[in-house]
């Protein structure tokens, strides 16, 4: 067996579900696009991918003697269930443990056997470097970026983690993936705060997922009932799309659920303490206390259920602005007999 070969049956023996290699200046375009998407203001608040630009827009740059980037997929699990309207709604790769520490274990015990097959250099990346993890891994052929700009595959779906691992090896390179989305618009067509202004274009700033994890402050009062009861992150383009028909799941133990649909009024009564321990090695912790029950109290208000209101009432006068604003707005919108 090859290098590769051996490779590839090590990293499905660590739990990974499929790898594609390209080299680091396969995504020639990329650059171009992401400065177009930054100069739109389409990135909101998220500074940071602002910084680094060049690295990010070109991998080659950010390691130099890196020849080959093996690009890794992980299946998490996609299933989803109803949630009541006096719940929150969770994204489902945050409902379980957090994706960045399993992933980079597996990828780290994978690039060690690498190392000890033939002797070279490892860099490994899991969403936290300015790496541009989606174009790579179709530059790696392991699927395409469809019109909601996540990553697809014909094997897979939509419904899978991706890491990086970069070495000073020259491994033989996997040919690109190409769009097998058709004419399509499931996901385009379920958007309720109209993200993509076109396919295969997100603006971040009416995206549901960034509104409720990056968005700092109070979110647009435009959008909030299209927030729903959704208080992190939000699946409707991932869950719309045909090709989950093929998707597959989970083998990683830590990926079950946790944190599904917590009650409304249990999570507008943490403090920040409570807050953090409910949240434990979880991704939901990095929002923080605040920007949590500034979503919950977006959900509260859309909830229809007066009985929420006194969870509310409590939070009026809450030292943080948006958190205040946001317990304002919602029993507002609780007052409102149409809305019951």
């Amino acid at each position: 067996m090859t290098l590769k070969s051996r490779l590839h049956a090590q990293a499905m023996a660590e739990g990974f579900s499929a790898m594609g290699l390209c080299a680091p200046d396969a995504i020639p375009e990329a650059a171009g696009r992401l400065a177009a998407f930054v100069a739109q203001g389409h990135h909101g608040q998220m500074g940071w991918m602002e910084e680094r630009m060049a690295w990010r827009g070109n991998p080659a740059a950010l390691w130099p003697q890196a020849k080959t980037v093996i690009m890794l997929a992980e299946v998490y699990s996609a299933d989803r269930k109803p949630t009541p309207p006096d719940r929150g709604e969770i994204s489902i790769y945050a409902q379980g443990k957090d994706y960045h520490d399993l992933v980079k274990r597996r990828l780290k015990r994978l690039g060690g056997w690498l190392v000890r097959q033939e002797p070279c250099e490892i860099k490994v990346f899991v969403d936290t470097a300015p790496v541009m993890e989606k174009p790579l891994a179709q530059a790696a052929g392991l699927g395409w970026q469809g019109k909601h700009t996540n990553l697809l595959s014909r094997d897979l779906g939509n419904w899978f983690f991706l890491g990086a691992i970069f070495t000073t090896l020259d491994l033989p390179k996997d040919a690109p993936e190409v769009s097998h989305c058709g004419s399509c618009t499931a996901c385009l067509d379920a958007c309720p705060t109209q993200a993509f202004p076109a396919p295969y274009q997100l603006d971040a700033r009416r995206c549901i997922s960034y509104l409720t994890i990056e968005h700092k402050g109070p979110v647009d009062p435009a959008l909030r009932e299209g927030l729903g009861n959704r208080i992190y992150g939000c699946d409707l383009c991932l869950a719309a799309c045909p090709w989950n028909k093929f998707a597959a799941e989970a083998r990683e133990i830590g990926y079950a659920a946790r944190h599904h649909a917590p009650p409304l009024a249990e999570l507008a009564a943490l403090d920040d303490a409570a807050f953090r321990q409910r949240f434990a090695g979880s991704p939901i912790k990095r929002i923080g206390r605040d920007r949590m029950v500034r979503n919950v109290l977006y959900a509260i208000g859309n909830s229809g259920d007066p009985c929420l209101a006194p969870a509310a009432q409590a939070l009026r006068t809450d030292p943080d602005p948006a958190v205040a604003e946001a317990a304002a707005w919602a029993l507002t919108r609780l007052a409102d007999p149409a809305r019951r």
